[in-house]
């Protein structure tokens, strides 16, 4: 085993080697390892968090959350309030005082036109924009004046810290996008590619599912800062190889997303190399249901809404989904495959504390007999002895999928097993993460397109307030065909209540009130079969001991304040 284990360290040395993941004899390089390869460096056209992750080393919001989800103004003066004028006293508008010389890298003004354009191009219903719902309750956006910028809702906004807060929404350059309007945004490579941006680091070579080679912004409006000479973003391999290569063989500066068993992660870091680091916010490891047919036989209507007319054959039956998840022992595969770094849940929206739902806790028991009971009950019952229950004449079969991923390769094998208990069969499957979290709409794997019974990964919200993050399950943001499968609500799931319930809390100011809001949407999504929360997952990455800076934060880009890093 440990010559098998040099033998693979010595052959991710060579890989970096190959793709510049190095330190050249000159220069000092920053070596970041993010075993799913970024497709894309625009954060707009996938909600993938490595293109997040890739784009934010270029592209910038107005204002950032620090590790403790506190508001940090970036490129503004303050955080506009009621108290000093910025927000209105209807919470009908929100303005934005940009901060005086701030230049794109290319040496142009950044521009309150900038920011005004950023915003009609995401909500411009032909772009497919990934993060729409950030934009919830916008109305327009209005250019005062060159550092000036008023975003307008269609009624009060009591938190109006969505557009343009966190790395969701970072501002795209108006000169370089302006033709990628639309429909035309998907097909404009170059920008995409290579956005020019107000961040530490420019984009000098892009190379799609692979690796992402970084210069300094020349124009940075930080002296001195970034310290680096060049930034060499590497995607592909596994979680476990890219922490190797920070915590044992000190090849690479920092790895991302370690989903690894615990055990292995622990003994890794005895090597003394690097730290592994642990922040909570509000991922969850869930599964999706899908609400809609995806019998690959309906051609181009395979998991499409069609107003409801496509509904899945079994999966919104209360006793199907109830059963399955009821059968799950969250705790065992939070202890046994996340440990430090996950807690088992029933809630999609497990923190802040205040708005984490106390309805659902019965989950966190498994109960198989339970299960089984409420399956006969409904009559859903196997009646050939083959030990696959069926529903309606349909035999239970269903396809559940991930990305590639050893510990959701664990948990796949757990839950196939606890479901073949209850006579449901399932068929495994796992596509590269690069794919699975791209947003290539000629793809059939992405998890967008939800070709398959049920998929499973993580994801979470920006910032402390979650109205943004529960907005995404708004009917109007179904994914489909129509918005190139970029659709926040991935699973199609539709509720009137729902909707009503995301209206009125953009019109609540009370923040007791608000988390009631949250509660109800959370118990709405969790109760109606949209999803089966499994494990409250912390963000687990990796740091070399010879940076200095880094801080883990969970609420924003993990590489919010990578201008300050420093080696040594």
């Amino acid at each position: 085993m440990n010559k098998l284990r040099i033998n693979l360290s010595i052959l991710l040395v060579l890989v970096m080697a190959l793709s510049g993941v190095v330190h050249a004899q000159d220069e000092d390089v920053l070596n970041i390892l993010f075993w799913q390869a970024p497709s894309s460096v625009n954060s707009y056209l996938s909600g993938g968090t490595k293109e997040l992750e890739a784009a934010a080393l270029v592209l910038e919001p107005l204002v950032r959350y620090d590790p403790d989800g506190v508001m940090v103004p970036w490129l503004v003066d303050e955080i506009p309030t009621v108290e000093n004028g910025g927000v209105s006293e209807d919470l009908t508008s929100i303005t934005w005082q940009i901060t005086e010389g701030i230049t794109w890298s290319d040496g142009t003004p950044f521009t309150a036109e900038d920011v005004v354009f950023t915003g009609e191009y995401c909500t411009n219903p032909d772009t497919g924009c990934s993060v729409l719902f950030q934009f919830d309750g916008v109305e327009s956006f209005e250019a005062v004046d060159d550092l000036t910028v008023q975003i307008n809702f269609t009624g009060p906004k009591p938190f109006p810290y969505g557009p343009f807060v966190g790395y969701f929404t970072p501002i795209l350059q108006k000169a370089q996008f302006e033709n990628c309007m639309g429909a035309d945004a998907q097909g404009c490579t170059e920008q995409n590619f290579a956005p020019i941006g107000t961040g530490p680091f420019m984009v000098e070579e892009f190379r799609a599912n692979d690796v992402i080679t970084y210069v300094p912004n020349p124009n940075y409006r930080v002296e001195g800062q970034p310290s680096f000479d060049r930034l060499v973003f590497k995607g592909g391999g596994d979680a476990e190889s890219a922490a190797r290569a920070v915590l044992e063989t000190g090849e690479a500066d920092y790895a991302w997303n370690l989903q690894i068993s615990p055990e292995v992660l622990n003994a890794m870091e005895a090597a003394g190399n690097g730290q592994v680091v642990v922040g909570f916010a509000t991922n969850v490891e869930r599964i999706l249901i899908n609400q809609t047919n995806p019998d690959p036989n309906l051609g181009d209507d395979r998991s499409e809404w069609m107003d409801g007319s496509n509904p899945h054959p079994f999966l919104t039956d209360p006793a199907v989904w109830g059963a399955m998840s009821m059968a799950i022992d969250r705790t065992l595969i939070a202890e046994q495959l996340y440990g430090a770094g996950g807690v088992a849940t029933c809630n999609v929206l497990p923190g802040p504390p205040l708005y984490a739902s106390p309805n659902n806790d019965d989950c966190l028991v498994q109960d198989i007999d339970g299960a089984n009971a409420m399956l006969d009950e409904a009559g859903i019952v196997d009646s050939d002895g083959d030990g696959i229950r069926e529903y309606d004449g349909i035999p239970m079969v269903i396809t559940y999928q991930t990305s590639t991923n050893a510990v959701r390769q664990s948990t796949q094998a757990l839950i196939k097993q606890w479901w073949s208990e209850i006579g449901i069969e399932t068929e495994l499957r796992n596509i590269d993460a690069s794919v699975f979290f791209g947003g290539d709409p000629a793809s059939p794997d992405t998890y967008g397109k939800f070709y398959a019974d049920v998929q499973m990964y993580t994801n979470g919200g920006t910032g402390t307030d979650p109205e943004s993050y529960m907005a995404q399950w708004r009917s109007t943001d179904i994914s489909g065909a129509v918005n190139n499968w970029l659709g926040s609500n991935v699973q199609r799931f539709y509720s009137e209540e729902y909707d009503a319930l995301i209206d009125q809390m953009g019109e609540t100011a009370v923040l007791d009130e608000r988390a009631a809001l949250a509660i109800q949407m959370n118990d709405l999504l969790v109760q109606n079969g949209a999803m089966i929360p499994l494990v409250y997952r912390g963000s687990v990455s990796a740091f070399s001991n010879t940076l200095t800076g880094p801080q883990i934060n969970a609420w924003d880009s993990e590489l919010w304040n990578i201008a300050e890093w420093t080696r040594g």
